[in-house]
């Protein structure tokens, strides 16, 4: 059976994208799933997060034709496929007719070898995020509680409809995830509210499992650690443990 592929992708920054590819790539590793991790965002924090080389050819390399099997690298914590400097200019090297099936072409000959491949995604619709989305099968929408994320919710979910019209129309959004979350805020409760309105609007939902904000993060980060081996029994490594649990229900469905 092919691997499931999600795109993890907001056009906002600052929404935990790369923080949940590295824990749900480390979750679903540690229950014994094989997972393949692809970082196209040029700012490389989940390639540097993971200890893997970006000096080595990765994602750029791959949109240009080279075999994907011969590039990804076997890390301590998995498998990735590395961003580079080289995808800083990605919209103008990339930009012929069909470019936006280059990832999903390079993927067909490793898709069985994994149970699950993760896409990190650059913060803004460019042609990576777009390569991403037609080699997906499905989208986790990261997203905090604010209101500029709040803003471009709707324009991404305008966005995907259009890919799903015609390059990828079996695309799904498998949900929404709550991430950096603070129940103390009022403000936050509200917008809570408001992202769950705009989910049904999208046909999707909000996932029941919200991601509370912790220093853990960080310092796991820092330590270029995942969260369950850094502090399994804080918020954070809790929390994303059980989205995990909700992601593979929906395989299972």
């Amino acid at each position: 059976m092919s691997a499931r592929i999600t795109a993890l992708c907001n056009q906002k920054g600052g929404v935990s994208k790369s923080t949940t590819t590295h824990a749900l790539s480390a979750g679903l590793r540690e229950r014994g799933f094989r997972v393949l991790t692809i970082d196209t965002d040029p700012q490389r924090n989940l390639s540097r997060t993971m200890v893997a080389n970006t000096t080595r050819k990765g994602v750029f390399e791959a949109l240009n034709g080279e075999p994907v099997s011969e590039i990804i690298q076997d890390t301590l914590q998995g498998h990735v496929l590395t961003s580079s400097e080289n995808l800083t200019g990605a919209d103008k090297k990339f930009s012929d007719v069909g470019s936006e099936y280059l990832l999903s072409d390079s993927l067909v000959p490793v898709k069985d070898e994994y149970d699950y491949i993760l896409i990190d995604t650059p913060p803004q619709l460019g042609i990576l995020t777009v390569c991403a989305l037609v080699a997906a099968t499905d989208a986790v929408i990261p997203i905090t509680a604010d209101m500029y994320a709040m803003e471009g919710l709707a324009q991404l979910a305008e966005n995907i409809e259009k890919i799903k019209r015609r390059p990828n129309p079996g695309l799904r959004i498998s949900g929404i995830l709550l991430t950096r979350y603070s129940g103390r805020s009022i403000l936050s409760r509200d917008l809570k509210e408001a992202i769950e309105t705009q989910a049904a609007e999208m046909r999707t939902k909000v996932y029941r499992t919200i991601i509370r904000e912790g220093v853990a993060i960080r310092e796991a980060q820092a330590q270029r650690l995942d969260i369950f081996c850094y502090a399994p029994a804080s918020n954070p490594a809790q929390d994303y443990s059980d989205f995990i649990n909700e992601y593979l229900s929906e395989g299972a469905e």
